[in-house]
């Protein structure tokens, strides 16, 4: 709500201060210059009115698609004891690191009578716990050591998709508002569902993600290099045409577009638009209110 309120106060003050740079020149408008706002650097700079430039780029067309995240069954090892014993003690508790072979439990052999250490066979975090000091070991599991610093991402494909997904495929995974980018590995079956599971595996070294977080993933089907390609958000609609504001030093021309193929970011221009041409791509529809709002007051 105070986002949206800021952006409003926002747009009241540069409608009340940029048309045409100053109120002398208000009602100088040409008909030639309809399509036309001026703004003054400094206050484009206030409202947040950015610009970028017209650029060859590669489109990467994307389905998106829905799942987990999920640690794999070698990073997980269940820790028993080797021979039945007396649990002498416990040095490893719930959320403590370990290193592979560090100390987890002793235990007191029932045919020997001598103690003998159990180590972790691997690095990671002790997520379970099952015995105590003066407890007797009997096959069952006594601490469980899981290490995260890979995760998979397990992503369900639906029939109507599995024509258009295969290992080796790029992919963007979007989980707790980060954005990581992996490679299909593995795609399987999904037992007794409708689906399929594409499993890519992610760097999580510092741990920030945990197993079961739900993610979104965009498959790359396919990849197109344009001439000229501008930022989606940049488009905006001016009397039925699409096109952008193109920067002319403190002037902004709408420019009409015939525009292609487009991805999650960026949009293919076919007419219109030379590469290297500044335009506005943050906030222009600040532009185009200013070019409205000058028409409602010619028209009084």
């Amino acid at each position: 709500m105070k986002k949206h309120i800021f952006t409003v106060l926002l747009l009241t003050l540069f409608l009340s201060n940029s048309s045409l740079g100053s109120e002398d020149d208000e009602h100088e408008l040409e008909e030639e210059q309809e399509n036309i706002s001026k703004i003054e650097d400094t206050m484009a700079k206030k409202v947040g009115v950015g610009t970028s430039i017209a650029s060859a780029q590669t489109l990467h067309q994307t389905i998106t698609v829905f799942g987990a995240l999920a640690s794999g069954p070698e990073q997980i090892s269940h820790v028993r004891a080797r021979y039945e014993g007396l649990i002498k003690s416990v040095a490893a508790n719930i959320g403590d690191h370990v290193g592979k072979g560090d100390l987890l439990v002793t235990v007191e052999s029932n045919e020997s009578l001598k103690t003998y250490p159990i180590r972790s066979p691997i690095k990671g975090v002790i997520v379970r716990r099952h015995v105590n000091t003066g407890e007797v070991t009997q096959g069952q599991v006594l601490v469980s050591v899981a290490n995260f610093e890979k995760l998979w991402a397990e992503l369900r494909i639906y029939p109507t998709q599995q024509t258009k997904v295969t290992t080796g495929q790029s992919v963007y995974i979007i989980v707790s508002d980060r954005t990581l980018e992996g490679v299909i590995t593995h795609i399987i079956p999904a037992l007794n569902n409708p689906y399929l599971i594409a499993r890519i595996e992610l760097e999580n070294e510092d741990l920030s993600l945990s197993p079961g977080l739900p993610a979104e993933g965009r498959i790359v089907v396919n990849s197109l290099n344009v001439d000229v390609a501008v930022n989606k958000e940049a488009i905006q609609t001016l009397r039925g045409n699409s096109g952008v504001f193109v920067k002319h030093e403190e002037e902004y021309e709408f420019i009409p577009l015939i525009l292609g193929e487009m991805d999650n970011q960026n949009i293919e221009v076919l007419e219109g638009l030379e590469e290297g041409t500044e335009y506005v791509s943050e906030n222009s529809f600040l532009i185009k209110a200013d070019i409205l709002k000058s028409e409602v007051e010619d028209d009084d």
